[in-house]
């Protein structure tokens, strides 16, 4: 299958180019990594994993995150959409038609997908696993709280302030572009099919993280996302809705810090399933009214108005 604007490279070609590229950003963002901590930290490369999670250089932890989102998401992404369609913006999902309400809906969507999130964070801490297999889950969990402890590091106003750009608009962007106009619109164009398109994507998105314990929470906020790109053909929303869900993880973040608290404490922090219960229910019903909202807002275009997303 080709997009509308195609440039005779099929949905299908797309979508391994994307992997291709993906594969190459991850290098480039490794190497990329190097100049920057030399210039922006203190030390020799082979000091650079354990300065960075140190926390002493969250300035060059935070810039080498946005080099490094940016070579692996958004520019293999941005790539793909330039080699397949000619019109690459539109095919990834930027445009302007969108309201408040459906910005609203966005923001109260992502909400109840962070407590279904958190509730299935529950249930992944009570599969029993061999003790060897725990270790290691235990430390690779270990390691990224390290991680956004660094990151996360703001001791004033202005820090944190900047770290809403650089950990939590930027990430943000950067994702929902690689993921969702990328991923999950290919995916969508190459099979039709909804639901394997946008579980598909959750998962390879949840599996970059790294996370046995976080896995499951990652998957349905995938699920959430791409339902929202799904029903609203706007990739805006998305990266709305991903931007207040991060925002809100740094500003609880920079709260827990000003107080004097431990942030591994506030990162540990789960709901009961029974709410993450609820919030689905809540989700379901709110899906439909947001589809239905988007529905007749996008019927007050004519056809020759809208803009065409890659799957359309």
């Amino acid at each position: 299958m080709y997009s509308g604007n195609s440039k005779g490279i099929s949905y299908t070609s797309g979508f391994f180019l994307l992997i291709g590229l993906w594969v190459v950003g991850l290098v480039l963002g490794s190497l990329a990594a190097i100049p920057v901590w030399l210039l922006m930290g203190s030390g020799s490369i082979m000091d650079m994993g354990e300065g960075i999670i140190s926390g002493e250089y969250a300035m060059a932890a935070r810039v080498i995150q946005v080099i490094t989102t940016s070579l692996a998401f958004f520019i293999p992404a941005y790539v793909t959409a330039r080699i397949v369609s000619s019109t690459p913006s539109a095919f990834l999902g930027f445009n302007t038609r969108f309201n408040a309400n459906q910005v609203v809906l966005s923001c109260a969507l992502i909400f109840l997908g962070g407590v279904v999130a958190s509730s299935s964070a529950q249930i992944m801490e009570g599969i029993p696993l061999p003790a060897a297999l725990e270790s290691r889950f235990r430390l690779l969990e270990d390691n990224y709280a390290a991680q956004v402890e660094s990151i996360a590091s703001m001791n004033s106003f202005g820090e944190y302030l900047l770290a809403l750009v650089m950990i939590a608009a930027l990430p943000g962007l950067f994702e929902e572009v690689f993921f969702r106009g990328g991923m999950q619109n290919l995916l969508m164009g190459a099979t039709r099919k909804v639901w394997f398109s946008i579980i598909f994507t959750s998962i390879i998105f949840s599996l970059v993280h790294f996370s046995f314990y976080g896995f499951l929470a990652r998957v349905c906020l995938g699920i959430v996302l791409g339902l929202m790109f799904h029903y609203s053909k706007n990739l805006w929303l998305s990266v709305i809705a991903h931007f207040m869900y991060n925002g809100i993880a740094v500003t609880q973040m920079y709260f827990v810090i000003r107080q004097g608290k431990s942030l591994r404490e506030a990162m540990d922090e789960k709901v009961d399933p029974w709410w993450g219960v609820v919030a689905v229910i809540a989700l379901y019903f709110l899906f439909i009214f947001f589809k239905r909202i988007t529905t007749a807002y996008l019927a007050t275009f004519a056809p020759s108005e809208q803009d065409t997303i890659g799957h359309r």
